[in-house]
């Protein structure tokens, strides 16, 4: 047979594959993602040239108030006088008060470094608590760290924290050696044991006063943005724990405790915190035994902790309720009881789902640490709203000071979130 007829000696016949061609201009990079993100439609192109109008606007405003802003001058006078008219803003308030704003008007200055390390051991000990691949061996300091932190930002001997770690552990050892006899018996034991320690270690403590000892600071020198630090920290730090323990008492088939958690969380959700704040201002010393003294710090975590765990608790009880019915007949099934079953099953799905409830109840505590100022503590607002404001050098200054507050209020709470998110994501093994 003839080869005129097989397919490679006709000519309309490609024997090759063609090279891909580029995607159009319109379907690929920024091209795409503008017309997909930004114009779809005309409504959506609409709306995006509106907002970069006002984008526009308020950046040919605060662009130049930033660049010509004065950071060297000693009162609001001066700052006018350098700006000559101009449009600019007085930052040289932050520069010359910044310690009041970070650590308080009362604060030693030559301390400053103990709540600087205070802070860095934060970082360090919620590392392996909320990144689970960090070496285990650093829950060590995260055990250890609210012991310390109290002696770096308190002072005093350094007996007195060792003091309270040893109680707790003792306390710790006891309640794991009971704990398999009965869960309240081994909590008893846990309690009696701790403040048996503390008792006897306080004989020691009282006589090594003076043996490691920084210079003490009372509480009412605490003040600035280190004051929303420890409140913020302290009260998530307590009422999540606290907050379980109503949700799961809520849910209680032992009515006396399910009633009390039901009374404790519906009073707490239904008052205000200033109220409550008021509260530990004023009443909450006449609850303690007569001739103690609490000072306001403590009162005020008291009260903080109690009105965020009874939030908590609602977010945690919803992360209950979406539970199928058949995870708690699983515990069952495997021969668990219920405190077993809770910790190994229930708890971690519905924390899970709970994570945006929790994170929301937190970023709103710690911007409510601000309500403090209201009773006379000089957090970052108070500090703000009173001496510097009310001193004639920097009388006016409003924007500046206020603008300083937010960015750090938005570093913070930002980091939580964001931190939340990527937690969601990870923990998303249901979607994968």
């Amino acid at each position: 047979m003839s080869d005129q007829h097989t397919p490679a000696a006709v000519a309309y016949v490609r024997t090759e594959t063609l090279p891909e061609l580029p995607p159009p201009a319109s379907e690929a990079g920024l091209v795409k993602w503008l017309r997909e993100n930004l114009f779809s439609s005309i409504p959506n192109s609409i709306l995006t040239i509106l907002s970069l109008w006002a984008i526009y606007v308020i950046l040919s405003g605060v662009i130049p108030w930033i660049t010509n802003g004065i950071w060297d001058a000693s009162n609001i006078r001066e700052c006018r006088e350098l700006l000559n008219g101009a449009s600019g803003g007085c930052f040289a308030v932050i520069a010359e008060r910044w310690p009041q704003l970070v650590f308080g008007i009362a604060y030693p200055q030559d301390a400053y470094w103990r709540p600087s390390l205070a802070f860095v051991l934060l970082l360090v000990a919620v590392a392996p608590v909320l990144f689970s691949n960090l070496p285990r061996m650093l829950l060590a300091v995260t055990l250890v760290y609210p012991f310390l932190a109290y002696w770096l930002l308190w002072g005093g001997s350094i007996f007195i924290p060792i003091t309270a770690f040893g109680g707790a552990a003792i306390g710790y050892m006891v309640y794991t050696r009971l704990v398999a006899q009965s869960f309240a018996m081994g909590l008893l034991g846990g309690v009696v044991a701790a403040l048996l320690a503390w008792w006897v270690f306080g004989f020691i403590t009282d006589n090594t006063r003076g043996v490691l000892a920084l210079e003490a600071v009372a509480s009412r020198d605490m003040g600035g943005f280190m004051l929303n630090m420890i409140l913020g920290t302290v009260c998530v730090s307590l009422s999540l724990p606290i907050g379980i323990v109503l949700a799961l008492g809520r849910q209680s088939d032992m009515l006396i405790i399910k009633w009390i958690c039901v009374v404790f969380i519906e009073f707490i959700r239904g008052v205000p915190l200033i109220t409550l704040l008021f509260v530990a201002s004023v009443v909450l010393a006449y609850f303690f035994p007569p001739g103690t003294t609490q000072d306001l710090i403590l009162r005020v975590i008291i009260m903080i902790t109690l009105f965020s765990s009874a939030y908590i608790a609602e977010v945690i009880r919803g992360g209950l309720a979406a539970l199928p019915r058949g995870q708690y007949e699983a515990g069952d099934s495997l021969g668990l009881d219920y405190a077993q079953a809770m910790r190994l099953i229930i708890l971690p799905q519905a924390l899970k789902i709970s994570i945006p409830g929790i994170v929301n109840v937190a970023v709103g505590l710690f911007k409510d640490t601000t309500l403090v100022s209201v009773i006379s503590m000089f957090d970052l607002v108070g500090m703000i709203r009173g001496p510097i404001l009310a001193s004639t050098d920097w009388s006016g200054v409003y924007w500046e000071l206020w603008g300083f507050a937010a960015l750090l209020f938005f570093i913070v709470c930002y980091s939580i979130s964001q931190y939340s998110q990527w937690l969601e994501r990870k923990l998303a093994t249901d979607h994968r």
